[in-house]
């Protein structure tokens, strides 16, 4: 894969352009589709006009911190469930179960909405890995709200402060629901939290001892919610104020002093640019490279924009084409925003995604969804094979046997003529596949579109 001549680190937004070489239309692919989700051609080709670093700068200016999509009415709710919730009768309860569920599909609702119509794709995908990264879900917490405010905060630091961000996550209400920081007070401290904040968030198994882990959930003690709102809430009364030993350091540490021990640790930049490397650029990370960009990412204060800069600024992004597989969220809203689809019901593909593995809102364990080559198995690969058949019309009556109904009777039909006018065949060879099809597809038109998304390379970015 051919890419640019000179590539930067910081160049966007430490020093000015020092390379007059233009992206080209491979590589603005490669950056449109791995940042966000799949681009249009005109996007690409606007793109491809432009010097790898203004290009970054541009993907990076235009990142916005608030969902332009309205959320459902309830999510301002300050009741998380009925107090009397024990003196329910069985009919009660099975409402009350039905209003769960339901408030649960109008929050994947309203974030699949916002994937499909966000200016900013990449604030999403990145909302999306802090997602998988600060996990929790909706079946544990079973409180909608919360995990909707949890994720106006992943959007709000996407590209903000990473130092910010965990601060932030320790004190949100639906985390401490999560991991059950809210039981845990002095005397009968509970550890959940302690340990994934050290194994899955910051540093990273073999990095911290078992005493680390005790101390330092003695300093989260106290940290609670108030059940009347649903927000955070210090209960002075159930924390333990004693002196704490962690990382070799002794203090009267609370849990904001425990998040400072972990940022000053090298250790912690590393894990967080090995995951974003994973996400963004191959599955096997170069460790002089995460070396590099951890030092960075340390020296500019855990400030995300820069690192973000200088990763998709760096040759091994470039030379990474066709290397990660493309999620379940990457393939069906990709696919839906690139032929401009805008489906009028969501629903069907909130049941698709759950059956391809990837249902927002409910990772699969506190270490989220694993990602990569696991996103494809014999199941979910003929899946996948049958949206797409689905949506180019390369089905049969019969076809498609496992797609949700609606997906099958025209809710999600592209308007491919259109598309074919806008961008004939080596336009499409270039804007579908991160790679070039072997054999090209013969023909013109709807046919090689066809080809096209059922080549196994429409499944990689």
């Amino acid at each position: 894969m051919r890419y640019p001549a000179c590539v930067f680190p910081l160049a966007l937004l430490l020093a000015g352009p020092t390379c007059a070489a233009p992206l080209g239309d491979a590589n603005a692919r490669l950056l449109l589709n791995r940042s966000g989700f799949d681009a249009l051609p005109v996007q690409i080709a606007d793109y491809a006009k432009l010097e790898p670093d203004v290009a970054v700068s541009r993907l990076l200016k235009a990142s916005p911190t608030v969902a332009q999509t309205t959320p459902p009415e309830w999510v301002n709710d300050t009741q998380l469930r009925p107090a009397r919730l024990k003196d329910m009768n069985p009919d009660e309860k099975r409402e009350l179960q039905k209003q769960f569920r339901q408030r649960g599909i109008e929050l994947r609702e309203w974030w699949l909405t916002e994937m499909l119509s966000t200016p900013s794709p990449l604030t999403e995908h990145m909302t999306l890995f802090w997602h998988n990264h600060f996990v929790s879900s909706l079946e544990k917490v079973k409180a909608p709200q919360l995990m909707y405010r949890q994720n106006v905060l992943l959007r709000r630091e996407a590209l903000g402060n990473f130092g910010r961000l965990l601060h932030g996550i320790a004190r949100d209400p639906a985390m401490l629901v999560y991991l059950d920081g809210a039981r845990n007070q002095k005397g009968q401290p509970n550890e959940n939290f302690a340990r994934e904040v050290m194994e899955l968030f910051t540093l990273g198994e073999g990095h911290y001892t078992e005493a680390d882990i005790r101390e330092a959930a003695r300093a989260f003690t106290g940290w609670s919610i108030n059940p009347e709102n649903g927000e955070f809430l210090y209960r002075p009364r159930q924390h333990d104020d004693g002196s704490k030993t962690v990382f070799g350091k002794s203090g009267h540490f609370d849990g904001d002093d425990v998040i400072d021990l972990l940022l000053a640790r090298p250790e912690t930049a590393e894990f967080v640019v090995t995951k974003l490397w994973r996400e963004f650029v191959s599955p096997e990370p170069d460790s002089a490279e995460v070396k590099r960009l951890a030092k960075l990412f340390r020296d500019q204060q855990y400030e995300i924009k820069p690192l973000m800069a200088a990763l998709f600024t760096s040759p091994a992004f470039y030379a990474s084409a066709g290397q990660l597989t493309k999620s379940p969220v990457d393939l069906t809203v990709g696919t839906l925003r690139e032929f401009d689809v805008q489906p009028p019901d969501l629903r069907p593909l909130l049941f698709l995604n759950r059956q391809l593995g990837q249902d927002v809102f409910a990772p699969p364990n506190v270490k989220g969804w694993p990602g990569g080559e696991s996103w494809i198995n014999s199941q979910t690969l003929s899946l996948r094979q049958q949206f797409l058949a689905r949506l180019f019309r390369a089905d049969t009556e019969e076809g498609g046997a496992m797609l949700p109904p609606r997906m099958k009777r025209g809710f999600y039909e592209p308007d491919l003529a259109s598309f074919n006018d806008r961008c004939p065949k080596a336009c499409a060879i270039k804007a579908l596949l991160p790679l070039p099809p072997d054999p090209v597809p013969e023909g013109d038109g709807t046919a090689v579109l066809r080809a096209l998304a059922l080549d196994a390379r429409y499944q990689l970015k």
